[in-house]
C-alpha cells in the first residue's frame, strides 16, 4: 500500500488541479446540506489506508441509499463514495449458494474485514478488507457474507478511482489501480479504467491551460485561443470531467458578469446577447436563471421609468419627447405592461388632441354661461365616396365614385343643431338670420302635400311654419346662419367649429359602411331613422307617395333629435330628420374633388351642398351618396345643420 508521503503528494497534486475543484471538494466536506447531503453521509478519503472514513455499514448489513442520497449534489464524482457506490456499482449477481454456516473462524474473519471496510483500510496489506474477505473464501468458499463483502470492495475501489479520474489526480488513480488488478475478477472493471487513465492523460495539459488562460482573461475570446474552447475540447475526451465542468461555469460566470456590467450602462442588448450566449454553456445553471433574474428586473425598471417620463412629457404637449421615449422603453423590453395604453394615447393625442374615437364630449364657454352641442369624436380612416356603378337611383353628379382618406380625427355634433341652441346664439349675439332679413321661408303645407313659400315663417318656426319646441331641430335656416352659428361658438370656445365638408359628412353618414344606406340596402327593419314609411301618416290622412315599404316611425315632420337609433359612429338623426348644409360649394360631379377630406370650395360660389335625408325624403334621396345642391340663401322647413369641431 503507498506510503503517508506518497499520499501527502497524491493529495498536493490532486489540489493543483484547479482551484475551483478544491474548493467545491472543500465546500462539499464541511457543509454538506450545500450540496443537499446529510452530514451523516459525508466523503470517504481516497486513499486505501488513510484513517477511519465516515460512517459506513458493515459489508453484511450495507443498504442502498435512499434516492436523495443517490442524487446527492452535482458533480456525482464529489459526492460521498457510499453515494458513488450506490449510484455506479452493479448489483452483484454472482454470490456462491452458501450450503452451510460459517465457521466461528470465518465469521471472525468477516468481522475484521467489516471493520478494515468501515475504516477504509481496503487493501494492501494483510489486515486490509480485502485480504480478510480473501481469507474467508479460502477457508469457506461459499461463504455469502464474504463474497459480498469483497464486492463491496471492489466497488469501492472503482469508485475512488473514478473520483480521482474526475478531479484530475492521475497518481493516485493509478496506485488504486494498481491495487484493483489485484482483487479477485476484477478485468471487467480495470479496462475501461486505464482508458479512463489514458484520456487523463490528453486531458490534464488541456486543463492546465485552460485554467492559465481563465485566469488571464481569455474566458470566451479570442476565438481559438480561450479557456472555454478548451474546456469543451476535454468534455469531448472525458464527457463526465469535473474540472473541466466546473471551468465551464466559471466562463459562464465571467460572461454573466459582462452581462450585469452592461446593464448598468443601460446596454441591454449587449446584456443579451451576454445572457444569450451564457445560455449556450449551461442553459439550466442556476448562475444563469439568478442573473437572468437581475437583467429583467433591471430592465423593467429603466423601462417603466422611460414610460413614466414618456407619460410626462405627453400630458405637457411634447408628442415627439413622448414618442422618443417610448421607443427607448419598448427597445429595452417590448413587452413591458402598459405600452399598448400608451401608444393609444400618444395616437389619441395625434389624431383626436387626447379624445378617444367615439368619445362624447361638451366645450363650455370660455366668456358667458353655457357650452356648444354635445360633440362625438370620428375616428379616421378611408372610404369610397360617392355611388358604386351598380348603386339603384345612382346620379351623375354622385360619380365617379372615388377613395378619400380621412388623416386627422374631428368630431360631429351627435345630433342636428337645435330650436333652442339656435336660439341662445340669436340672443346672445344679436345675429339677424336670414328669415328675418330675406323673409320667410319654404314650409309644407298641408293643403297640398307640397312645400310653399311663406313670408312669415322663421327658424323660430318648425316644417309647418308653427311656432317649433326647442328639442326640435331648426329648419328655415340659410347656410349663411349656419356659418354665422359656427363662428359664434369658436369665439365663445376658443376651439375651432365650422360646418362639415361634403366628405367628412359623407364618411361620417356611413359610419364605415358602404351599403346603399348606413343600416343596409332597403328598407329598415327596426326605427333607425326619422324617414318617409308607408305606414306613417299626415295630420289629415296624407300618405307617401314614394316611401319606404312596411317602415312607420310615428312622426309627419321632423322629430324632436335623439329619437332614433345611432349610426356605427354615435351619430343621431344623420340620414332622416333634416338635411343638412355642408360646407363645399356645389360641382356637377366629383372630377378633380379632394381626397383628403377637405371642402371643395370656389371662391365666391353662391350654391352649396345639402347632404342626408330628410323626414320628407324619398329613398333615393336617402342613400348615403346622395347629394344636392342649393342656393346658400334658402331657408326651407327640411333642411337644418349640424356643427363639426376640428380637434
Amino acid at each position: 500500500m503507498p506510503s503517508k508521503e506518497t499520499v501527502r503528494r497524491q493529495r498536493s497534486l490532486g489540489g493543483a488541479v484547479g482551484v475551483v475543484v478544491l474548493g467545491l471538494a472543500l465546500v462539499y466536506h464541511f457543509f454538506p446540506r450545500v450540496f443537499h447531503v446529510e452530514p451523516s453521509v459525508t466523503a470517504t478519503h481516497r486513499a486505501m489506508n488513510l484513517g477511519p472514513a465516515n460512517t459506513v455499514a458493515p459489508a453484511s448489513s450495507l443498504r442502498l441509499p435512499e434516492p436523495s442520497e443517490v442524487d446527492a449534489g452535482p458533480p456525482l464524482t464529489l459526492a460521498p463514495t457510499d453515494v458513488v457506490v450506490a449510484r455506479l456499482s452493479k448489483k452483484n449477481t454472482h454470490l456462491p449458494e452458501q450450503l452451510s454456516a460459517d465457521t466461528p473462524e470465518v465469521e471472525a474473519l468477516i468481522t475484521r474485514a467489516d471493520k478494515a471496510l468501515k475504516a477504509g483500510q481496503l487493501a494492501g496489506d494483510q489486515n486490509s478488507a480485502a485480504a480478510l474477505y480473501e481469507q474467508a473464501l479460502k477457508d469457506k468458499p461459499d461463504s455469502r457474507r464474504a463474497a459480498q463483502g469483497l464486492f463491496e470492495v471492489r466497488a469501492r475501489l472503482v469508485a475512488e478511482i473514478n473520483q480521482n479520474l474526475a478531479v484530475g489526480d492521475a497518481e493516485s488513480a493509478t496506485d488504486l489501480l494498481d491495487t484493483l488488478k489485484l482483487i479477485p475478477d476484477s478485468a471487467d472493471d480495470v479496462t475501461p479504467l486505464q482508458g479512463k487513465l489514458k484520456t487523463l492523460a490528453q486531458v490534464r495539459p488541456l486543463l492546465a491551460k485552460a485554467a492559465m488562460l481563465l485566469q488571464q482573461g481569455n474566458a470566451d475570446q479570442p476565438a481559438g485561443n480561450n479557456a472555454l474552447e478548451l474546456y469543451h475540447q476535454v468534455q469531448q475526451l472525458d464527457p463526465d470531467n469535473a474540472v473541466a465542468a466546473q471551468g465551464t461555469l466559471q466562463v459562464q460566470r465571467v460572461i454573466l458578469d459582462r452581462a450585469l456590467a452592461a446593464v448598468a450602462q443601460n446596454d441591454f442588448k449587449s446584456a443579451d446577447q451576454a445572457l444569450a450566449e451564457a445560455a449556450q454553456i449551461a442553459p439550466d445553471s442556476q448562475a444563469l436563471r439568478d442573473v437572468h433574474g437581475r437583467v429583467d428586473s433591471m430592465r423593467q425598471g429603466r423601462a417603466s421609468g422611460l414610460l413614466a417620463q414618456a407619460r410626462s412629457a405627453l400630458d405637457g404637449g411634447n408628442l415627439t419627447l413622448a414618442q422618443q421615449l417610448a421607443d427607448q422603453a419598448k427597445a429595452i423590453s417590448p413587452d413591458l405592461a402598459g405600452l399598448g395604453e400608451f401608444g393609444e394615447r400618444l395616437t389619441n393625442a395625434r389624431l383626436y388632441s387626447s379624445y378617444k374615437p367615439g368619445q362624447v364630449f361638451g366645450d363650455r364657454f370660455a366668456d358667458m354661461p353655457g357650452q356648444a352641442p354635445s360633440m362625438v369624436v370620428i375616428p379616421t380612416g378611408s372610404f369610397p365616396m360617392g355611388a358604386p356603378d351598380n348603386e339603384t337611383g345612382r346620379e351623375d353628379a354622385e360619380t365617379p365614385q372615388h377613395d378619400v382618406t380621412i388623416a386627422k380625427g374631428f368630431a360631429l355634433s351627435r345630433t342636428s343643431v337645435t330650436v333652442g341652441q339656435f336660439r341662445e346664439f340669436v340672443r346672445a349675439s344679436g345675429y339677424q338670420p336670414d328669415s328675418a332679413k330675406l323673409g320667410g321661408a319654404s314650409v309644407y303645407d298641408e293643403g297640398t302635400g307640397a312645400m310653399r313659400d311663406d313670408s312669415s315663417a322663421s327658424w323660430q318656426d318648425d316644417y309647418a311654419g308653427h311656432t317649433a319646441d326647442s328639442r326640435l331641430p331648426v329648419v328655415n335656416v340659410s347656410w349663411n346662419d349656419a356659418k354665422a352659428y359656427v363662428d359664434w361658438l369658436s369665439q365663445r370656445t376658443g376651439k375651432t367649429y365650422r360646418l362639415p365638408s361634403e366628405a367628412e359628412f359623407e364618411y361620417a353618414l356611413r359610419g364605415g359602411t358602404t351599403t346603399r344606406y348606413w343600416w343596409g340596402d332597403g328598407a329598415p327593419s327596426g326605427k333607425v331613422e326619422n324617414l318617409t314609411g308607408s305606414g306613417d301618416r299626415s295630420p289629415s290622412g296624407r300618405r307617401w307617395s314614394n316611401a319606404f315599404q312596411g317602415y312607420r316611425d310615428g312622426f309627419w315632420g321632423p322629430a324632436p333629435v335623439m329619437n332614433f337609433a345611432p349610426n356605427p359612429f354615435g351619430l343621431y338623426d344623420i340620414d332622416g330628420n333634416v338635411s343638412e348644409w355642408v360646407q363645399d360649394c356645389w360641382h356637377d360631379s366629383y372630377l378633380r374633388a379632394p381626397r383628403d377630406g377637405s371642402a371643395w370650395v370656389n371662391p365666391g360660389c353662391g350654391i352649396r351642398v345639402v347632404r342626408g335625408g330628410s323626414w320628407g325624403s324619398s329613398p333615393e334621396q336617402v342613400r348615403s351618396a346622395y347629394r344636392q345642391g342649393a342656393d346658400a340663401s334658402v331657408r326651407s322647413g327640411r333642411v337644418g345643420f349640424r356643427v363639426l369641431r376640428e380637434l
